[in-house]
């Protein structure tokens, strides 16, 4: 998208200053760089079509949330769609793995980069995850130490888990060449590191931790701070998959949602022309309404799809329950083999055995009695004893599309 410096037109979300440097090619340079504001302790003036899109995601929220309350165990479908939200909030920034092969990836044992960085999405939100059942402040400290874990065994390892020490510039305007000065030829230059740039991920911080209820919607509160923390950019790399897992988070610290199974970035991975311009017309232009309709519209929807593979997922876990009734076998850890085959994509022997509390052997017993039923397969791509197994009718729930 072409935007010029000039279509700042407004200072009602922040101010553009002067930045400065210098490089062998280009010599000295000026620019100039975006500052946003403080965010304000009020709701921006919505519109009533955004009034309406606040009351449909907040209904479609609750409508998720009581579904997952209502299942015998919740967290079992945690992994599987977190999977799922791995691969596209990474697609988003440009690392693409296919659906079916992240969901059946081995967690130990990961054979490219760009399932690398997949991989460290699912530790980090799990590590998130974590962190926030152990009541573990929101904080630079907390949201550095989420980034480092998302960049660890890639190429800016060593420059991450800190705020960014150095400039940064965000997409690229048309018409410029490679060997044009950067800075001078992006589509957006976020604040430079130093004191601004931590004033501001303290400032945002603090206004999340702040208790706005009287005054701002705790899901418009989410769809501001999502706004502030990618204008800030705050580190190297990894801020666009960082950013969106803080969605999910913040439902959870605000009481919005109680599990946190909701995959938000497919949605937004299909629009993501218009979600890069709302989020900058906020800074244009001031524009918190337009972008917070898509916003709300992208959560709605996100819910709602998110809702309906819990459902058919718990369908399909209650249905091989069935057929192991009908097939007359009697042990437990069958049925308990059906809960991992749920929550974990694929699975080893000695991942079953660890999880159901059964030898080796006995683990491989029931594993061949679900082969034998055709409720279980093994992953073409393994063998020996990495061998893994998984429900082909889980996977199928998994890759279809739900938007």
């Amino acid at each position: 998208m072409h935007v010029e410096l000039s279509q700042f037109s407004s200072t009602a979300t922040g101010e553009l200053i002067t930045i400065r440097g210098s490089t062998t090619q280009h010599g000295d340079w000026e620019h100039r760089a975006f500052l946003p504001n403080s965010l304000p302790d009020d709701m921006p003036t919505l519109s009533p079509a955004t009034i309406m899109a606040l009351a449909d995601s907040r209904a479609a929220l609750a409508a998720l949330d009581n579904t997952a309350r209502q299942l015998p165990n919740p967290q079992l479908l945690r992994q599987p769609t977190l999977r799922t939200e791995a691969q596209s909030t990474s697609a988003l920034e440009g690392t693409y793995a296919p659906l079916p092969a992240v969901i059946t990836a081995d967690e130990e044992d990961v054979d490219s980069a760009e399932m690398r960085e997949i991989m460290n999405y699912v530790q980090m939100a799990n590590t998130g995850y974590f962190w926030h059942a152990s009541e573990r402040p929101i904080s630079t400290s907390l949201l550095s130490d989420l980034q480092g874990i998302l960049m660890k065994g890639t190429s800016l390892a060593g420059e991450s888990g800190r705020l960014r020490p150095t400039q940064v510039v965000i997409g690229r305007r048309e018409g410029f060449l490679p060997t044009d000065l950067p800075v001078k030829a992006a589509r957006f230059v976020p604040v430079p590191p130093g004191d601004q740039l931590n004033a501001g991920v303290d400032g945002l911080m603090a206004w999340k931790s702040h208790d706005h209820s009287d005054t701002i919607d705790p899901v418009i509160k989410v769809g501001m701070a999502h706004y502030q923390f990618e204008t800030l950019h705050p580190f190297r790399d990894g801020n666009g998959r960082l950013g969106r897992y803080l969605i999910v988070l913040d439902l959870l610290s605000t009481g919005v949602l109680s599990e946190p199974t909701l995959t938000v970035s497919p949605w937004f991975e299909a629009r993501r022309t218009e979600y890069y311009q709302r989020l900058l017309a906020v800074s244009t232009s001031g524009d918190w309404d337009g972008y917070l309709e898509f916003f709300l519209r992208g959560l709605k929807h996100a819910a709602a799809a998110t809702r309906q593979q819990m459902l058919e997922l718990a369908s399909v876990q209650a249905s091989l329950k069935e057929a192991i009734r009908n097939a007359r076998i009697r042990a437990d850890s069958a049925h308990g083999l059906i809960d991992l085959a749920t929550a974990r994509p694929t699975f080893t022997v000695k991942q079953a055995a660890a999880e159901l509390g059964l030898s080796d052997g006995g683990a491989r017993r029931v594993i061949e009695q679900l082969v034998d039923l055709k409720i279980l397969t093994v992953l073409q791509s393994t063998t020996g004893y990495r061998r893994r197994y998984y429900a082909p009718a889980v996977l199928d729930v998994l890759v279809a599309p739900h938007d």
